[in-house]
């Protein structure tokens, strides 16, 4: 894992694999230790850059308020540490609205951007409030984010899914945690910025083709709000897919369809 200072913070972030440059920007909470097997999987076909966003795992967690367009310059000024003018994006969950973000605000810097179970935010087409399950014990927000994770998830569902129920109790445990004050500050800033999300109007300054896709039964980032982005954004493609809001693990054909998606075209100058 390497260390830059980049807009004003020190942040995490790693650089490997070999193809096309791609910017991964990771969903809330999340840290590159938990997304380990994921990253790895596009290791193998991408020259992949990814990083704790701030207030989370490794990369510092500085004083708040944060804004959706601090973690957006935090991605962009980590590019140009790194010597990247331009690269594909695939964005999940809150990583998502980072990517819309970063998109609308630069948008000839991203040449492909995959959105995935996402929402583009404002009054009527936010994700579910996360923020709002701050003050409840562990085990109350956890029964809340399982039901709201999958929309079929109940007992008799997961009882004769065995795969969704290995993926639920994995998740839980992350959920209950132990966290230090430290970290809890720094998820706390990151829903917060979360909550105030909104590119509704500025979708259209998007340029280079889209993929947005979503997860059927997605509780978090229902489906709607995906076909909100699809419909505002020029050259863009939604799919929907059979899962909830980590579809991603449950329909075997996305990770393979979002990798295609964002290899096509061509590709940019070799390593910096």
């Amino acid at each position: 894992m390497s260390r830059a200072h980049v807009n004003g913070i020190d942040v995490s972030y790693e650089r490997d694999g070999a193809g096309p440059r791609v910017l991964f920007l990771n969903g809330s909470g999340a840290t590159l230790e938990e997304m380990a097997p994921l990253l790895g999987v596009l290791r193998s076909r991408f020259d992949l850059l990814a990083h704790d966003q701030r207030g989370l795992g490794r990369t510092e967690v500085p004083e708040g308020p944060y804004s959706m367009a601090d973690y957006a310059q935090d991605a962009i000024a980590l590019l140009d540490e790194i010597g990247w003018e331009s690269c594909r994006v695939v964005g999940i969950s809150f990583g998502g609205m980072v990517a819309q973000e970063m998109a609308v605000t630069v948008p000839d810097r991203v040449e492909r951007l995959a959105l995935l179970c996402t929402s583009p935010g404002g009054a009527d087409h936010a994700s579910y409030p996360l923020h709002e399950l701050e003050d409840l014990s562990a085990d109350d927000r956890a029964n809340i984010q399982l039901e709201i994770m999958d929309t079929r998830f109940d007992a008799a569902w997961l009882a004769e899914h065995p795969a969704d129920r290995a993926f639920v109790e994995a998740a839980a445990e992350r959920w209950r945690r132990p966290r230090s004050d430290e970290q809890r500050r720094g998820e706390r800033e990151q829903l917060h910025a979360r909550r105030d999300h909104d590119v509704v109007d500025r979708l259209g300054r998007i340029t280079g083709p889209v993929l947005v896709a979503a997860g059927r039964f997605d509780g978090i980032a229902p489906p709607a709000n995906s076909e909100v982005i699809a419909a505002a954004v020029p050259n863009a493609e939604l799919r929907l897919y059979e899962g909830g809001h980590l579809f991603i693990v449950q329909d075997r054909r996305a990770l393979p369809e979002i990798m295609d998606f964002l290899s096509a075209g061509d590709v940019g100058p070799g390593p910096a």
